[in-house]
């Protein structure tokens, strides 16, 4: 790409990947990493917004809407990981539930919180014991391919699927 071409932010393209797989509802707590994703989406009549209390009543809703008939994603931050275990184990994996999540992901790249970093180290191993397909985007050349790919594969095999938005893409500011 030539240096005078504006790059599209990542943000859009995920809102672009979403539509293309008819994922009308987003359920999020805010976080600050996501915040301009979230503004977008909440601007966008496509989308129907949901923010709960917490993440694991983010997966619920996205559960039963799945239910339903309508595909969801749940956005949260790392810290948001270590309250959805319980609810991926007893629900989405075992009911082949596609609940898919994006995460921005905190706790690496200077962290200064040591309750980020904990979560942070634990919950790829957490994914992988659930039998989860996640995957890191740490560039803006492989948001499209691995968010269509992620969020497709989610659908069609019914399994749940992370997306974790390292801070090389989104240039969190410790």
């Amino acid at each position: 790409m030539s240096e005078n071409k504006k790059r599209e932010p990542w943000e859009e393209i995920v809102i672009r990947v979403l539509k293309k797989n008819e994922v009308r509802l987003v359920s999020h707590v805010p976080d600050n990493v996501l915040s301009r994703l979230i503004r977008l989406i909440e601007e966008d009549p496509y989308f129907t917004v949901i923010s709960p209390a917490r993440e694991e009543e983010a997966i619920g809703i996205v559960a039963g809407a799945y239910m339903a008939g309508t595909r969801g994603i749940v956005l949260m931050q790392t810290s948001g990981f270590a309250t959805v275990v319980n609810a991926l184990a007893s629900l989405a994996c075992p009911y082949q539930i596609p609940i898919v999540m994006m995460v921005s992901e905190r706790g690496t790249l200077g962290e200064f919180q040591l309750g980020q970093s904990i979560v942070c180290r634990t919950m790829r191993p957490v994914l992988v014991s659930l039998g989860m397909e996640h995957f890191a985007i740490q560039d803006i050349d492989q948001v499209e391919f691995v968010a269509d790919g992620m969020i497709s594969q989610a659908f069609t095999t019914q399994s749940p699927a992370t997306i974790i938005l390292s801070p090389l893409l989104t240039k969190r500011k410790v």
